[in-house]
């Protein structure tokens, strides 16, 4: 099968892509002959360093991914061949503790897909079929593929971490970014206002036609002064952030009293200044969040049905031509999401 992997660390030129093996289908597993994906964050870390993370070369690239359903056991009774479907990127062992508590995305042994084991990169990825869902009706595969990771990502920050309710004011980092720009779609889909904040006018622009309620540009405003200007005063009940030590300061100020930071991420360091003071007076709350259950994604795709929501696509790129991908991702100009078509 055609495949973009891994043949070493350091930079575009250890990306190839060529034919690689057909991944065997184990029992209980789900052959999924995919069309689409999407470059993440952790694709770029993988290319260039991939440090801490137990893998081996060379290795097909990819998280997040939408298909058909190729192959399965006979006995499956959930799916079906030629289904359109979308997979959940972490592969849980369903036996230790936190899977047994249905928190499987803190599983101790989970293997992601693009980092701990081949991924969706490819013209086919096999993974169990607890990760494996029908696609949302009416989505196309580059929309469904999207959900995987960012979408999935901002439920969990949003709903599970922090408890967002309605009534709410959420401020987002770095929109443009596909994490953020879900927290901004999904925030405003559960009733709370949003803020959001870029050192782009042109991406604020954006988001304000989206739907953001405010907008702080990073680079010419005080973002905390901005943002108690927009609150009457009074600050945030929630900051979903992922950009890190640059604006972790300024995440803190932004918050109300008894507020919630929900943390993914740390493009620009991740050793800030703790601001113990702030957190213990002003009792503030900290959260780290990273991709979701497959319980919460679950929930993500029964939304998904019944919305008009759709992730935001900024451009797609052939599988032939994934270093390109990388490449605008990396520039951080994209509004949205980079999408790979396979098929």
């Amino acid at each position: 099968m055609k495949a973009a992997y891994l043949t070493g660390h350091g930079g575009n030129e250890v990306v190839a892509v060529g034919e690689r093996p057909l991944p065997p289908r184990r029992r209980g597993e789900v052959l999924v002959r995919l069309r689409a994906a999407t470059v993440n964050r952790v694709d770029l870390y993988m290319r260039d360093s991939g440090a801490g993370i137990t893998h081996t070369l060379p290795m097909t690239m990819g998280l997040d991914g939408a298909g058909v359903v190729e192959e399965l056991d006979a006995d499956e009774r959930a799916l079906h061949v030629g289904q359109r479907v979308v997979v959940h990127p972490g592969i849980s062992c369903g036996r230790c503790e936190f899977c047994l508590r249905g928190d499987d995305v803190l599983c101790t042994s989970m293997r992601l897909l693009g980092e701990h084991r081949d991924g969706t990169f490819a013209e086919f990825v096999s993974v169990p079929a607890r990760n494996v869902f029908a696609l949302p009706a009416g989505w196309d595969d580059v929309q469904a593929a999207a959900l995987g990771v960012n979408h999935l990502t901002a439920w969990r920050m949003l709903f599970t971490q922090a408890r967002l309710r309605p009534h709410e004011t959420v401020l987002v980092f770095g929109i443009g970014g596909g994490v953020s720009l879900a927290a901004l779609q999904l925030a405003k889909a559960a009733g709370a206002k949003v803020i959001v904040t870029s050192r782009d006018a042109g991406k604020l622009e954006r988001a304000v036609q989206m739907g953001a309620d405010g907008a702080v540009h990073g680079a010419t405003q005080d973002i905390a002064r901005a943002v108690l200007e927009l609150t009457g005063g009074r600050g945030v009940d929630v900051v979903i952030e992922n950009v890190g030590a640059a604006v972790w300061s300024a995440a803190l100020k932004s918050l109300v009293r008894g507020g919630r930071l929900v943390t993914c991420g740390a493009t620009t360091g991740d050793q800030p200044g703790a601001d113990l003071r702030r957190l213990f007076i002003r009792q503030l709350k900290v959260f780290g969040s990273t991709l979701g259950t497959l319980a919460e994604f679950r929930g993500l795709l029964a939304l998904c049905e019944r919305s008009p929501m759709r992730p935001v696509i900024d451009s797609v790129y052939a599988l032939d031509d994934v270093t390109q991908a990388l490449d605008r991702l990396e520039s951080g100009r994209q509004f949205g999401k980079v999408a790979v078509a396979i098929a």
